[in-house]
């Protein structure tokens, strides 16, 4: 089976193909250097660039892959949780594609796709917990399946990818601060006691970052209000010790509060022996490092996707297509795009079943 992946849910345009579980090509667009104009992702003119790329960006995978358009046997696309006018634009391009070639219809969670991107890579086997630290989500996961996935906790405000880049923005960092942040703390020495670790005090899995980005944004403050350093800071070489150790505390107050309610939920689940890692966040060295040794020690093992595989992509929206295609999953054309904000409803019905009913019948 030829899956055809389109990722459209935030201002990452991609495209990508998958046949029989192997990545043949992927295309992408960044709009990064649009939005950080603005020092943010800016909604409308997301919209706008998804929908200038995309064309453009198909013909140039068909080119690379050397892959005709009637040969793709399935269209996934991330139908959410995201930016709803992005969306809008990858899904209506992806219905189009699939009714114009004949071709069979899915809509892929954005987030399930994110825990299964690293079977790209890796032998995948179930079950399994996933951990997804992302801009806009950081929620806890039982993976049954490719498509059984049991919530098991949630962020309720600030997720923690949102919480790097919003201190990152007040401390001057270019955008997405994120990044730099996880390069500034590697030259960094943290302090233990600077920042809280956020929301342990409790018998749940969910997560809250609200608090620790006050407190930082309260520090830097006191701390950092007539400093200098070029703003965007944009090199390491470029900030003095004192940021570069502000960055250390802050990387290791939300790892640790990560592995936290991960030690939390593997005790609640004592059958599990693998968690997948995924999300942009996941390719914080540190968050790599502690999860990995903390799988170790309990005789398990810590699954986490190449960089390139951590942010957003279309190769694990085609990944997870394939997947579900393979099982006999689909959509009819409609399937409606669901925002951030709204739980993504299990109205796939599969094929399979379908047509061995109909036989039975």
């Amino acid at each position: 089976m030829l899956c055809l992946g389109i990722e459209s849910s935030c201002d990452e345009t991609a495209l990508a193909l998958v046949e029989d579980g192997r990545l043949l090509g992927s295309v992408l667009a960044s709009q990064s250097d649009v939005h950080a104009l603005f020092g943010g992702v800016v909604p409308e003119l997301a919209s706008r660039e998804h929908y200038r790329y995309l064309g453009p960006l198909f013909d140039e995978l068909m080119q690379r892959c050397g892959t005709e358009p009637d040969s793709i046997d399935l269209v996934a696309v991330a139908r959410g949780p995201g930016l709803l006018g992005s969306l809008l634009v990858g899904v209506a391009f992806a219905k189009t594609l699939a009714l114009g070639l004949g071709a069979s219809f899915l809509g892929v969670n954005h987030l399930h796709a994110h825990l299964l991107a690293v079977g790209l890579e890796r032998d995948l086997t179930f079950p399994a917990l996933g951990l997804l630290v992302s801009g806009g989500h950081t929620h806890l996961y039982r993976l049954e399946s490719p498509w059984r996935c049991l919530q098991l906790g949630r962020t309720l405000d600030d997720a923690a990818g949102e919480a790097f880049d919003k201190v990152g923005k007040l401390l001057g960092l270019a955008y997405p601060g994120g990044q730099l942040m996880d390069a500034l703390a590697r030259a960094g020495v943290a302090s233990p006691g600077l920042f809280p670790r956020p929301y342990l005090d409790n018998d749940n899995l969910d997560f809250s970052f609200s608090g620790l980005k006050t407190a930082a944004a309260a520090y830097i403050e006191r701390n950092f209000g007539s400093a200098q350093w070029p703003r965007p800071l944009r090199r390491i070489e470029d900030a003095p010790e004192s940021l570069r150790n502000c960055c250390a505390s802050f990387n290791a107050a939300v790892v640790e509060t990560l592995c936290a309610k991960v030690e939390r939920a593997l005790k609640r689940h004592p059958d599990l022996r693998r968690l997948l890692v995924a999300g942009g966040v996941a390719s914080n060295s540190l968050l790599r490092k502690r999860m990995t040794e903390l799988m170790r020690e309990r005789g398990g093992d810590a699954l986490m996707p190449s960089r390139a595989l951590c942010t957003d992509n279309a190769a694990m929206i085609a990944y997870a297509g394939w997947l579900l295609g393979s099982a006999g999953y689909r959509h009819d054309l409609r399937m409606e795009t669901i925002p951030r904000g709204r739980r993504i409803p299990d109205d796939m019905f599969c094929a399979a079943s379908c047509a061995s009913k109909l036989q039975t019948d």
